[in-house]
């Protein structure tokens, strides 16, 4: 991988000379581990003049070779207890003779940009905004490879939920072992918190799990994902608690995933990204229900599993190849409860097959 990260450093260095910056410090640390790997809690990146360094207030953890920072790089560790490694930074890079620092201003709070020009008051501070970011929206074959072995462990640990008796368990109890099969199934954690809803907290957004018990007759959605190496994919789907479903429950569910087909086959490369939310959207319009709808169908994940590029009704931007993102409309009614459904794709020309689905657990209304 020494390649790999030597290869997006110098597309950021690159960027940075074109705006006149000789420096570029890196804080974000999602942005460090895309150029540096992973690196300990804290640590930051110094793009210099005559060397790249991370900065960090102690040594690499003792994991295997995948899970370091790039060999390539030297560490250089604080001595104080307490130092600020962006700090240091900024005081290194004007040791190297430069003139001026990129910087993140971002995710610096004011008091630490204060801090970086007293230090270093020689040091002319810019904005790289959001250059890393937008480096990291197209993924390589490894960054999906790891999605999609997420998208695996995920897909097992539903599956394995869904062979399990779930009426009286709570919403909570289901969540937490959900993020239990993930980490069994190799995963290094879950990629946020899991979210089970059952009856009337159905189908919410983003639902935190309550000690409301699964009754007959719920509609039970799920939403998880696994974090598997840094990268973080996204499942959600919708069941009925029960022998069989009611109508409305068949016609919610059938409305959501009619918006959610039409999202997915949109995803192409060179479509618009408001255009993939109109897509769903214009589905549950017509039925009635734009007054309750998400502010968007979908977003990108990868390092974070909320990023670039959001699929939301002003978003500017046109969709490329190899982009991983989330298609999640959802409908939720007051009292009653609701649908979501969510999957991982990647774009994909139509020459490759079109979009890649990552997460492929059914989405066949089931009655568990």
């Amino acid at each position: 991988m020494s390649e790999v990260y030597a290869a997006r450093r110098a597309r950021l260095r690159e960027r940075a000379q074109a705006a006149g910056s000789q420096s570029t410090l890196v804080t974000r640390p999602a942005n460090v581990r895309y150029l540096a790997g992973p690196a300990p809690q804290g640590t930051v990146l110094l793009l210099g003049k005559r060397e790249d360094l991370l900065v960090s207030t102690g040594p690499p953890e003792d994991r295997p070779a995948e899970n370091r920072p790039d060999e390539s790089l030297r560490i250089h560790e604080l001595a104080a207890s307490g130092a600020d490694p962006a700090v240091a930074a900024a005081d290194l890079a004007a040791a190297q003779g430069a003139e001026s620092l990129a910087v993140e201003e971002h995710h610096l709070t004011v008091a630490r940009h204060r801090a970086l020009l007293s230090v270093a008051p020689t040091l002319r501070l810019t904005d790289i905004g959001g250059a890393v970011e937008q480096l990291r929206v197209v993924k390589d074959e490894e960054e999906i490879s790891c999605l999609r072995i997420g998208a695996e462990i995920a897909d097992q640990a539903l599956g394995e939920l869904l062979e399990s008796i779930l009426v009286g368990r709570t919403e909570r109890h289901l969540a937490l072992e959900l993020e239990r099969r993930l980490v069994d199934h190799g995963a290094d954690g879950p990629a946020f918190a899991t979210s089970v809803a059952t009856g009337p907290h159905s189908g919410r957004r983003g639902h935190r799990p309550t000690d409301r018990r699964v009754e007959e007759g719920d509609f039970l959605s799920v939403c998880l994902g696994a974090d598997y190496r840094g990268y973080r994919c996204e499942i959600g789907r919708t069941f009925v608690i029960g022998t069989s479903p009611a109508d409305w429950q068949i016609d919610l569910y059938d409305l959501v995933f009619a918006a959610q087909r039409a999202a997915r086959e949109s995803l192409t490369p060179g479509a618009a990204y408001r255009d993939v939310d109109r897509a769903a959207r214009q589905v549950l319009d017509s039925a009635g229900h734009s007054g309750g709808l998400s502010p968007l169908t979908g977003h990108g994940v990868g390092l974070e599993i909320d990023e670039d590029p959001q699929l939301a009704p002003a978003a500017m931007g046109k969709l490329d190849a190899c982009v991983p993102v989330t298609v999640e409309p959802g409908v939720h009614l007051p009292g009653r409860g609701g649908v979501r459904i969510d999957d991982t794709l990647v774009v994909r020309p139509e020459a490759d097959g079109g979009p890649e689905l990552l997460t492929i657990t059914t989405k066949e209304l089931l009655a568990l």
